[in-house]
């Protein structure tokens, strides 16, 4: 019974084989090129070549105007601290115009949490009125740590520079630091801060 069931299956299958082929191969003309396939390749362009930020040697403020002062401190506050740092970084002030770069800076209050941990240690101990407690999961004398959280006012400092010539922003960075304290220590809480934003420039 089974060689007559497959001696049926391979008749059928011939059949199958010998049946016209539904499909007619045809080809179609290619589309014609667009217009800008004709045209070279612009490689000037791409990769963009790597900014020469040793040529930016001078810079004035944005529109010629010290940047916005605020509660925490003066433009002239800002200004100062801001000059000092481009100074360390080999930017002078432009004597002559256009200059190398444009300077903006912005000044912001932020609300932000800090933990402080406090681990009073290990230690050992014995007897009564050592303060001896037993040991514990966290050793001798030990217990869990214990976590503060406070919500911290800071100022955030950041750095635009831009192309003197073209406008373009080449560069900017941030830096934060703490909003308290005397007006002669936001001065120079605000100096440090500039500091370590231009500490970046230039990127390597």
């Amino acid at each position: 019974m089974r060689c007559h069931l497959c001696v049926l299956l391979c008749c059928l299958s011939l059949a199958a084989c010998q049946a016209p082929n539904p499909y007619v191969a045809s080809s179609l003309p290619m589309p014609p090129a667009p217009a800008l396939a004709t045209q070279p390749l612009d490689t000037s362009a791409y990769p963009a070549p790597p900014r020469d930020y040793a040529r930016y040697r001078s810079w004035a403020w944005v529109n010629d105007r010290l940047p916005a002062g605020t509660p925490w401190a003066a433009p002239e506050q800002i200004a100062e601290a801001v000059s000092a740092g481009l100074d360390q970084r080999g930017l002078r002030p432009a004597r002559a115009t256009p200059a190398d770069l444009r300077v903006a800076v912005e000044l912001r209050q932020e609300r932000r949490l800090q933990q402080v941990r406090d681990d009073y240690g290990y230690g050992y101990g014995g007897g009564y009125g050592s303060g001896y407690r037993g040991y514990g999961p966290y050793g001798y004398y030990g217990g869990p740590p214990i976590v503060r959280t406070y919500e911290v006012q800071v100022m955030v400092v950041r750095v635009h520079l831009f192309d003197g010539v073209t406008g373009q922003e080449v560069w900017n960075a941030a830096a934060d630091t703490s909003a308290q304290g005397t007006e002669g220590q936001r001065t120079d809480a605000l100096r440090v801060a500039v500091g370590r934003a231009l500490s970046t420039y230039p990127p390597s």
